[in-house]
């Protein structure tokens, strides 16, 4: 997956972070993080939920090979794909929270629409 923001961290690194936030967002519908964290995240989501929604052996092992927990491409083929089945795209929200108090860093909330 290529990603246009380093977000501070050499490849290795960001790639396992946006791995997990993509794990967890799909997992849980929804999380809180930096407002450019999630616009990453948000991408690759995307990605993966239009993916889940061809449905067939390759989509589903393409999932695999990003997210690492069975249950949540379980879930994602299973539910979340055919809730979007007459949607293209547009599939997730971005809200914006306010500054974090430690670094002033933007937040928001990504979620499921």
């Amino acid at each position: 997956m290529a990603t246009l923001r380093k977000l501070g961290r050499p490849t290795d690194q960001r790639t396992a972070m946006l791995r997990s936030l993509v794990t967890n967002f799909l997992k849980h519908g929804r999380i809180e993080t930096t407002f450019y964290r999630a616009k990453e995240t948000k991408n690759i989501a995307e990605k993966m939920i239009t993916l889940a929604k061809r449905g067939d052996l390759h989509a589903r092992r393409q999932v695999l090979s990003y997210v690492h927990e069975e249950e949540v491409v379980k879930n994602l083929f299973d539910n979340i794909a055919p809730k979007y089945a007459e949607r293209n795209g547009g599939y997730t929200r971005i809200l914006k929270t306010g500054p974090r108090r430690g670094d002033g860093a933007e937040k928001a909330i990504l979620e499921l629409v």
